[in-house]
């Protein structure tokens, strides 16, 4: 009953947002094909960037820091919740955030951080009580602007992490400032400690750097009444084609009345197009337009080859339960084929382990398409928080970022997985690893490796709750 509900439910909540996306203009998005061009036009695509992604907190934060140490004219800041007293290094002496851009502030660069003011009622955090305080204290006695943004739908919020320096370079990621629900610092190595953090950010500099430019000015100006000139558009500066995906609901913004949802778009036309490898890093699995996709996929493999790997959180902030469902429709779909792998991660030295928390948000498709930002696979991003993802059809960022991620989780060096083929290492490292210290758990045995294959999947879990949570809080 539960399994039928669900998908009954499902059905409902994903006729909803096609009639939602016609409505708007958007139709398009979610009728089948358009897997020819991976980027495709419904937002710009720029020439001559470079691209880097950063991976976890110990190389983005001071990536950030540095980058705003070095500004002669503006920062701008867009987050989800910032903390004043949050250190982007762990340097001994080393300034807080709101020591660093008062800093900033003092030689004279424009500084703005643009803040989610919280839900219009307390019942998660950030707090709108708490955001004014983080408010107060990075702009008292500094000349740093901060404005909180109260324009998000009902139970949703703003959601993209931003940073913007001379219009110069930018950083777009999943990476907060600040400690609120988790320690953003973590190393590859992740040591064990209460909880690790794995996340991800992507440095840019050249042409795109406008387009998250223009979005940031576009907020700032409708939140703030501040109106602020065009940015001029950085010459090249490296190889890469490079697109800004974003999901804006509609009725938030004057400037976007019918919402963009190009994060969607790209994720759908990303996935369609998949011939050998899908690798997804995420906080959730929940949104049904995605795992349709890949259950099709599954059901149909495009090459003998073809693989899904997912790395997720072992337990979601919220929503365990959902992501658990969707998990057991695609191994269901995988029918024992062992295409799909579905793993998390842990600290481990010696006796001591510790859960480490996946909150990146990355794809990458056949090492040729790759995704880092904000959003999340779920309803929330897809649909009705304001998310940022920059995305590349480079080859050569596509293959490196997974080369440099793989080995993080496998604990094996670049050039041994440099040489195999995908399949071969998903075959024969992940999931032989994944298994045995999954079996070393059941036996209540210490686990050995920090790779093991997500527990619960192997039913359908509350099957239910995934879309309906979706229909009463995600329409």
């Amino acid at each position: 009953m539960d399994e039928r509900l669900g998908d009954s439910l499902e059905r409902i909540l994903c006729a909803h947002h096609r009639r939602r996306l016609r409505r708007l203009g958007w139709g398009e998005v979610l009728e089948p094909g358009g897997a020819g061009d991976r980027l495709g036009g419904r937002a710009p695509v720029r020439d001559g960037n470079r691209v880097e992604v950063l991976v976890d907190g110990e190389e983005s934060l001071p990536a950030v820091a540095e980058a705003v140490r070095r500004a002669t004219s503006h920062v701008h800041i867009a987050n989800w919740h910032a903390s004043a007293d949050f250190r982007l290094t762990r340097e001994p002496g080393s300034p807080t955030l709101r020591e660093l851009l008062a800093e900033a502030a003092a030689r004279g660069v424009e500084v703005r951080v643009l803040l989610w003011a919280g839900p219009p009622f307390p019942a998660f955090q950030p707090s709108r009580k708490l955001a004014r305080s983080e408010q107060r204290k990075f702009t008292e006695g500094t000349g740093v602007r901060c404005v909180l943004d109260a324009r998000e739908r009902t139970l949703h919020c703003h959601h993209e992490k931003l940073v913007i320096v001379d219009d110069a370079v930018a950083f777009v990621g999943g990476v907060d400032f600040t400690a609120l629900e988790g320690d953003r610092h973590d190393s590859p190595e992740h040591p064990p400690r209460p909880i690790g953090w794995h996340d991800l950010m992507a440095r840019v500099e050249g042409p795109a750097v406008a387009d998250v430019a223009v979005h940031f000015r576009r907020r700032w100006t409708e939140v703030a009444g501040e109106t602020l000139p065009e940015p001029a558009v950085p010459p090249a500066a490296g190889a890469s084609r490079v697109q800004l995906q974003k999901t804006v609901p509609n009725d938030t913004y004057g400037f976007l009345p019918k919402g963009e949802f190009t994060v969607l778009d790209g994720y759908l036309r990303a996935l369609r197009s998949a011939r050998r490898l899908v690798y997804l890093e995420n906080q959730f699995l929940w949104s049904p337009e995605i795992a349709e996709v890949l259950l099709d996929k599954l059901r149909n493999p495009p090459d003998d080859r073809f693989r899904v790997v997912l790395v997720l959180p072992r337990k979601p902030s919220n929503g365990s339960d959902t992501t658990r469902g969707q998990l057991g429709r695609l191994l269901d779909a995988d029918d024992g084929h062992h295409r799909l792998l579905a793993a998390t991660i842990s600290a481990h030295d010696g006796d001591a382990s510790a859960p480490v928390y996946v909150h990146a948000k990355l794809g990458i498709v056949d090492d040729e398409w790759l995704t880092v930002g904000s959003a999340n696979l779920n309803e929330h991003s897809l649909f009705n928080d304001t998310e940022v993802n920059l995305t590349t059809d480079d080859p050569e960022v596509a293959r490196s970022t997974r080369l440099r991620l793989w080995a993080e989780h496998l604990g094996r060096p670049v050039p041994e997985l440099d040489a195999r083929d995908p399949a071969d290492v998903v075959d024969n490292l992940w999931r032989p690893l994944a298994e045995e210290q999954a079996e070393r758990e059941r036996h209540g045995e210490r686990r050995t490796h920090r790779l093991v294959l997500l527990p619960g999947t192997s039913r359908r879990a509350a099957r239910l709750q995934g879309p309906l949570r979706g229909l009463l809080v995600d329409g």
